[in-house]
């Protein structure tokens, strides 16, 4: 594995810190990101990825090698290379994908001010940027389901979105249809089939709403979300889905000169600071 951590060494050195809202002011040991953000933004631990970086670290999973992949912004070559130093294939076409291009990074930086997340097909947290972390919550230590929304609306503890009875219902039946509908779109993917089934043992309700059979797709929504800083804030979220990769891009914005706008502004600020310190 030593030639596996050398390249993503080496590739770490090469991804500027402004990517992911650092400030590049200031002394830094490393023209990169350090390891500490990477291990961040991919979603595993700094230990690992010394141990990874090292060659101490045999077999990494190909979850593991797709976030580093990710992470890095490599290209689809670079992809490429990076499973086979790991001695893994790319996930074939009948998984869900979880690859995000460099075209789709760009977009993303130009949306600073935004609270933005990115999700796979099933709904998996693939990254989401600091005003999203600030408005929903720091998602950089959840691991495993608990980066899947369908799993943490019906099995994972509160959060921040504010429901009526009816609102709860509704969304509930659309995550179910979307997920019913991903499913069959990736019949092979082992990793959706075990989500599923954790949700069918764990919540009488998925079950019940899984059972029913119903396909569609869960899309544009105004949300009021409490937080804890700044009050209740109303926004307007919209998915967007990415022609070819069925990437679900999660924005959220507000109506010019409202108390919300200023409300979500504050939160950039506090998003931004958060990751700098």
């Amino acid at each position: 594995m030593a030639e596996f951590g050398r390249a993503v060494r080496r590739w770490r050195d090469r991804v500027s810190p402004e990517v992911i809202g650092l400030p590049v002011g200031g002394h830094r040991r490393t023209a990169g990101l350090r390891r500490e953000e990477l291990a961040l933004l991919a979603g595993i631990s700094v230990d690992y990825l010394t141990r990874l970086e090292q060659g101490r670290a045999a077999s990494p999973s190909a979850q593991v090698v797709e976030a580093l992949a990710r992470a890095l912004r490599l290209s689809p070559a670079e992809r490429a290379h990076l499973f086979g130093l790991a001695g893994l294939a790319p996930p074939g076409p009948r998984t869900v994908p979880a690859y995000i291009t460099p075209s789709v990074h760009r977009l993303l930086d130009r949306m600073t001010g935004t609270p933005v997340a990115v999700y796979d097909a099933s709904w998996t947290l693939l990254m989401a940027n600091p005003p999203y972390a600030a408005l929903m919550g720091d998602p950089s230590g959840w691991r495993g389901n608990q980066r899947n929304a369908v799993w943490r609306h019906f099995l994972g503890p509160p959060n921040r979105v504010r429901h009526t009875p009816e609102s709860r219902r509704a969304l509930e039946a659309a995550l179910v249809a979307d997920l019913r509908a991903t499913a069959a779109r990736y019949p092979a993917d082992q990793r959706l089939r075990h989500l599923v089934l954790d949700l069918r043992t764990g919540s009488d309700r998925f079950a019940d709403l899984w059972d029913s059979g119903t396909v569609g797709h869960h899309e544009a929504a105004r949300k009021t979300i409490d937080h804890p800083h700044v009050g209740a804030v109303t926004l307007d979220c919209d998915v967007l889905t990415v022609s070819g990769s069925d990437l679900r891009i999660m924005i959220y914005t507000a109506e010019p000169g409202t108390a919300d706008a200023e409300r979500l502004a504050l939160l950039t600020v506090l998003g931004t600071q958060t990751l700098a310190g």
